[in-house]
């Protein structure tokens, strides 16, 4: 199982009190973690696309964050987790460019993760059509938007081959133009989709394209997903790209110190909770677990004994390093191929987070992750192998 990081890039506003450049810090501080990664072993670096979502992220041009990335590292690979592919928010065609122009410039080190926003603060603030808002659930649908990513996503590998590309379709039309620039990583970069629900996984397995874990519960709780995806992935034929990408990437938290009471102390005082509250402020498409209030009331920060449990059960990478190589094979033993963690989703100093890198580093990564090669570029070079 491979590790990255996750610049979700949290800006809470208690932070301005005193610190006017707070956004401006939260958006350099991730660029810095992003880069500590690279030099400790960690493969990935994850950036979000959100608009308009106050606090939870400020992430709203990751194709700008993983440039600034690109140009200050060697090893990671830049994946987006997500860009926004439907054609409302950003047309198809731009969304080929500017993953052509990373990957030109990382030389061949992007991958695409897509999606379809999660949100009607950001669906609707881009023009889509109305989501109505289910009486029973308080759930926005946002269903248009899923026939808009399903058209895009099976064009895209088209606007990276060589020659002119035309399309007229529901959702947007092209006449003919060649597009550049070309990716360099042929045939082309790694395909994602953002996933929570059993069929959005069943779909990625069926479009032989990554999944982008953002499910929140324990590793036993993910796993019948993986098993859905795996199942379906395995069978895969006829891949949406030029080849099956089967790949899962999970995301959690991390604090990983050299004294295990530290850094428990640390999750019990982090604002953990705080940014949970926000996501169900604002990713309105999401079921609210019993026990989150509406906002702006906000659930208890965790107790030491709460963190306890939470790192035996796996849902909270948190402690010494033992602790988390204990967490990190939970995930690994349920299926997932990628374990990435947010630490910045919080409010811990940044040289807690540092020391945390440093020791995944150091003590986590090379216990778990013992193969050189990514392994989305493994699969790749097998595939373009068995093609010749």
């Amino acid at each position: 199982m491979e590790f990255g990081y996750f610049a979700q890039c949290f800006v809470p506003d208690f932070g301005y009190e005193g610190n006017p450049d707070w956004e401006a810090q939260r958006i350099r501080d991730n660029l810095e973690i992003s880069q500590l990664c690279d030099r400790h072993g960690f493969k990935y670096i994850w950036a979000s696309e959100h608009h308009f979502l106050r606090e939870y992220s400020h992430m709203s041009s990751p194709e700008v964050f993983l440039s600034a990335v690109a140009s200050t590292t060697e090893n990671v690979h830049l994946g987006s987790a997500i860009f926004n592919i439907t054609a409302p928010v950003n047309h198809p065609v731009r969304s080929a460019e500017r993953a052509a122009m990373i990957d030109v410039l990382s030389n061949g080190r992007f991958e695409l993760g897509t999606g379809r926003g999660s949100s009607s603060t950001e669906v609707m603030g881009f023009g889509m059509p109305g989501t109505p808002r289910d009486p029973e659930t308080g759930l926005a649908d946002t269903e248009v938007t899923r026939g808009l990513w399903d058209e895009a996503i099976r064009q895209i590998p088209h606007m990276w081959r060589e020659g002119a590309y035309s399309y007229e379709g529901d959702s947007f039309s092209m006449p003919a133009r060649e597009i550049f620039p070309k990716p360099v990583t042929k045939p082309h970069p790694p395909l994602w989709v953002a996933c929570g629900s059993p069929g959005t996984f069943e779909k990625a397995g069926k479009l032989g394209i990554g999944v982008l874990c953002f499910t929140i519960g324990t590793p036993d709780e993910i796993a019948p997903l993986i098993e859905i995806y795996k199942n379906e992935v395995a069978s895969c034929k006829n891949p949406v790209g030029d080849y099956v990408h089967d790949n899962v990437m999970c995301v959690g938290f991390g604090i990983c110190l050299d004294d295990r009471e530290v850094a428990i102390d640390w999750a019990t005082r982090g604002h953990m909770y705080y940014y949970q509250c926000l996501v169900y402020r604002w990713l309105d498409t999401f079921p609210k677990p019993d026990g989150i209030p509406e906002w702006p009331a906000v659930i208890p920060e965790p107790t030491h004994d709460d963190v306890k449990m939470a790192i035996e059960g796996g849902s909270l990478c948190v402690g010494n390093a033992e602790d988390c190589i204990h967490v990190s094979r939970q995930y690994e033993r349920v299926g997932a191929d990628q374990y990435v963690i947010s630490p910045l989703t919080s409010t811990l100093p940044m040289d807690v987070v540092r020391e945390t890198i440093v020791n995944f580093g150091k003590h986590v990564i090379p216990v778990i992750d013992t193969d050189p090669m990514h392994r989305s570029t493994r699969q790749r070079e097998a595939a373009l192998a068995a093609a010749i």
